[in-house]
């Protein structure tokens, strides 16, 4: 057949089923993205005809005739279409991946279309920017200013971003009049870059379909691969017959548990590999979850794959499984990973418990029996899916002098690479990993959940091989956030101080261990020890089961907790019958306060930088007041009840047990600055953070800078982007080599006899360990309506005040917040990965999985606390992962101040509220 593609004749032939969307990819229009192959997402929307469609569900066959406009079609860098030009002006884009699609639909929109966006671009949708600046892009607003500097990730183009177009102002985010305490402020934050709303440097790339992510290359002499799971929850393999399969026509390979290596490993990754416990193998011939791998197909194409995959024949011993966590450590219950010991990172495996904490300061029983007042309850959170629109993907070959490269779609290369040597047995320099542009990650890309298929399968062959994840892959058998019970005592005085708090958790880890170790531990720090308490109890311990496996997820384990302890201290302002804003004043650590949990003789190296928490406090209520006294939008009548709520949580600004980053800085003959980071940019906005430091150190513009990143060639080390340290750890290794260049160019220019001498190229290396570690603040607020006859919760107002030091990039800050409090609203109120009780997941499309939609989502005003850290690079703070963590409380505040009902269970759903108010 016969069909125009961006103003191209195209001859192609679809194969049977095709949809349109492999067939554009097929001929290398990579600017199609796939997010869901079921038209939820809209990732992949292109025009036919002029008119929008999800390609991924339009047939091939079709397209005889017809005319298809992508989005590299309706512009490119130095033309860009007016849409393209207003998402890169509006900063209408987090990781990007959404944003091919959602141009295109824009593309087309009429001015009566824009007039109601919820119906407009209901069929895409974004992870990560919580659709305020989308909104603004649509409505042609310019919040950030361009910049010429370009970002390049290794296998990506290394053009510039388009030209600088005029500046224009910066919309206002609110100010305020707050001042860092005298004894904590650093220096005044320096003028120039910092500060300043600058755009990505990858922002017109982006939004013309021209920045390459994970797989968007060709896949010319590639092998795909396609994974055979097990059918059941927990069973042993007792033979795999692979004959018929290998047979098939295009079948290179078939990879069983007798190719894979018989070494333990976690599929979590840590600075430190002893922090998780070596529990799983490549493939393994005992299946722990439904839907493990029990072997791997490596063939010509995908359907090939697939085909073998379904050939290939299994025989099963099932084995007793347990899914509920409180029976998995009951004595009896069948046991998941019986070999397993201490060494292994396993204390109790005799009873399905990797990690135990037990551990109390004061004498808990006491301070509640002699308490003013009691509160005590159980809160239950849920499995949550990242939801990253591109799913977990890599491709591996072999260079020309034999060494393994990995391109692959992680926030942490060098940990994969140094783990993927550790289990197949190679040295550092045989193994290269690197990204491209990440879709997205959320925590959810901290872990190996193809690089090591992907290199076996390579090893094996000799040839290039590609597995990709469907959208039912990642539902299914990727990893979720750690589904917790978590009950709280908190006993007081009669003035609102705290005398006692106790804390019991169960973690379900499911069927391994990834992420179980350090998610409990962090969990029950900050959330804890932002509370002055003489006597604290923690009880806590993390189980097997045999459900998928949990891993780390935005906040890694503050929102579970937080959701419960925040909850508790709004119970116990009403029996206080004291504000529940005045009864955290109260009892809020202070500036220069040691944070304890259960340990007052512990040394921790968490220090106050700066702080901020008593501005976020007062800036969220003060919008609160505002809010309610102006009241637009409240739905009136007998049957809606009205209230707010409030909950503040703090984070250390990096991970404990050290956080690494090199870094090198160089001024090159033409004048260019070059930064060489390890840090993957998933829509963290590091690059544009890295730019700005450099500059501003410097004193060059920021579009003399350009950054190299995200690969293992590129520096010696970087441990990853995680726990919000891209700006904090490898920003100030940046600020570090900045800084020793621009002394190396004072020097170097001094003995220049004249001004005519070409510059010399000059290169400064700086590192970063992640010692000390100051703490940020969040404050969210909420005001909502309940339709107490259907449950409905509408927000009236969303409010989030952060302490995040010096504001580098306010624009960019502002949507990291706006992102977090969406993505957390989702987790509140929507979102669930449902399981059937006998380990199968129920939830496997995006449409019966709800990620917030712009009709789902307030537009959230956000403030900053005006400190300045002396911890962080140039006074800064992290704030990638920090505003997820209060949002579930703050909403179930609200609701309970409007209805007198306390929601203990996420999500809140509709049914949930409405039951809860007939009880």
């Amino acid at each position: 057949m016969k069909l125009e593609v961006n103003g191209v004749m195209l001859d192609a032939q679809a194969a049977p089923g095709q949809c349109l969307r492999t067939l554009l990819r097929e001929h290398e229009h990579f600017e199609v993205k796939k997010g869901c192959d079921s038209g939820d997402c809209g990732a992949c929307t292109v025009l036919v005809d002029g008119a929008p469609v999800h390609s991924c569900i339009y047939p091939a066959h079709r397209m005889d005739g017809k005319t298809v406009t992508t989005v590299a079609g309706l512009g490119d860098e130095e033309h860009p279409h007016p849409v393209q030009s207003a998402f890169a002006a509006a900063g209408g884009f987090q990781c990007g991946f959404c944003t091919p699609g959602m141009v295109v639909t824009t593309s087309v929109l009429t001015d009566e279309q824009k007039a109601d966006l919820p119906h407009a671009l209901k069929g895409n949708l974004c992870r990560c920017t919580g659709y305020r600046a989308i909104e603004d892009a649509v409505n042609g607003v310019r919040n950030v200013e361009p910049t010429c500097g370009s970002a390049t990730t290794a296998g990506a183009d290394a053009s510039t971003s388009a030209p600088a177009t005029p500046t224009v102002p910066i919309a206002p985010i609110a100010p305020t009049a707050h001042t860092a305490p005298a004894a904590l402020a650093a220096p005044a934050a320096p003028t120039g870059p910092m500060g300043t709303s600058v755009g990505a440097p990858a922002a017109m790339r982006v939004v013309t379909g021209r920045e390459p992510y994970t797989l968007d290359l060709t896949t010319t002499g590639v092998l795909h691969l396609a994974v055979l799971g097990s059918p059941y929850a927990h069973a042993r393999v007792l033979s795999v017959d692979t004959t018929v399969a290998q047979a098939l026509p295009g079948v290179r390979a078939v990879l069983t548990a007798a190719d894979s290596p018989d070494v333990l490993f976690s599929t979590g990754r840590h600075e430190n590999r002893l922090d998780d416990p070596d529990d799983t193998r490549i493939i393994d011939t005992i299946v722990r979850f439904q839907g493990q791998r029990v072997a791997a197909v490596i063939a010509d194409d995908v359907a090939t794959a697939q085909r073998a995959r379904d050939l290939v024949r299994v025989e099963y011993e099932v084995l007793p499984a347990v899914f509920d966590p409180e029976e998995a450590r009951a004595p009896g219950a069948p046991l998941i990973h019986p070999d397993r010991t201490p060494a292994d990172r396993v204390d109790e495996a005799h009873r399905n418990v990797i990690v135990t904490l037990h551990d109390e300061m004061g004498d808990t029983t006491t301070a509640l029996a002699d308490a003013h007042a009691t509160v005590s309850g159980t809160w239950r959170s849920q499995r949550v899916s990242h939801a990253a629109l591109e799913t977990h993907a890599a491709r591996g070959w072999l260079d020309a002098t034999g060494r393994l490269v990995i391109r692959t779609s992680t926030q942490v290369p060098y940990l994969v690479r140094d783990e993927l040597c550790h289990v197949l047995g190679l040295e550092q320099d045989q193994v290269r990993v690197f990204t491209a542009r990440v879709g997205g990650g959320f925590g959810g890309k901290q872990e190996i959940l193809t690089e090591d298929l992907v290199a076996l399968a390579v090893l094996r062959t000799g040839r290039p091989v590609q597995y990709e994840m469907t959208r039912e892959d990642v539902f299914t058998i990727a990893t979720v956030r750690h589904p917790m019970a978590v009950t709280v005592r908190l006993g007081a005085d009669a003035d609102g101080t705290l005398t006692a708090m106790t804390v019991e958790m169960l973690s379900d880890t499911g069927a391994y261990g990834n992420h179980s170790r350090g998610v409990m531990f962090h969990s029950l720090n900050e959330s804890l020890a932002v509370y002055r308490c003489p006597a604290t109890r923690v009880d806590a311990e993390v189980v097997y089961t045999n459900n998928p496996p949990s891993g780390a997820f935005r906040g890694y384990g503050l929102g579970q907790v937080v959701f419960a302890v925040e909850s508790a201290m709004d119970e116990l302002a009403r029996e206080l019958g004291i504000a529940p804003v005045e009864l955290r004043r109260r009892n809020v650590v202070g500036p220069g306060e040691v944070m304890v949990v259960t340990d007052p003789d512990e040394v921790s190296d968490l220090r106050h930088g700066s702080y901020g928490l008593d501005q976020c406090l007062d800036l969220t209520e003060a919008a609160l007041a505002r809010g309610a006294a102006d009241g637009p939008g409240v739905p009136s009548g007998p049957q809606w009840s009205h209230g707010s709520g409030t909950a503040l949580a703090m984070i250390a600004t990096m991970p404990p047990r050290g956080h690494f980053a090199d870094t090198s800085v160089a001024r090159l003959a033409d004048g260019t600055i070059e930064v060489c980071v390890g840090t993957a940019e998933f829509g963290n906005g590091t690059t544009t953070v890295h730019q700005q430091f450099a500059a501003q150190v410097l004193g060059v513009p920021v579009s003399q800078v350009r950054v190299r990143q995200s690969d293992t060639d590129v520096v010696r080390y970087d441990t990853g982007a995680f726990g919000s340290t891209g700006s904090v750890v490898a920003g100030k290794a940046v600020v570090l080599a900045a800084e020793r260049l621009k002394a190396m160019i004072t020097e170097a220019d001094a003995r220049r006899p004249g001004t005519g001498e070409p510059l010399t190229e000059l290169v400064a290396h700086g590192s970063h360990d992640g010692t000390p570690r100051s703490v940020a603040y969040n404050v969210q607020g909420f005001r909502v309506a309940v339709n107490r006859d259907t449950g409905e919760v509408r927000i009236l107002q969303s409010v989030q005040s952060a302490d995040a030091g010096v504001v580098i990039n306010p624009e960019q800050l502002r949507g990291q917040i706006e992102g977090g409090v969406g993505q957390a609203i989702g987790a509140a109120l929507y979102e669930e990965v449902r399981l059937d009780g006998a380990g199968h997941v129920l939830t496997r499309t995006f449409r019966e999985y709800h990620v917030p939609q712009i009709a789902d989502l307030p537009r959230t005003e956000v403030y900053f606390a005006d400190t300045v850290d002396s911890i962080g690079p140039l006074g800064a703070k992290s704030m990638s992962e920090a505003p997820f963590n209060p949002v579930a409380a703050a909403l179930a505040n609200a609701i309970d101040d409007a209805t007198g009902v306390r929601l203990t269970e996420l999500p809140m759903s509709r049914e949930r509220v409405w039951r809860a108010m007939a009880r």
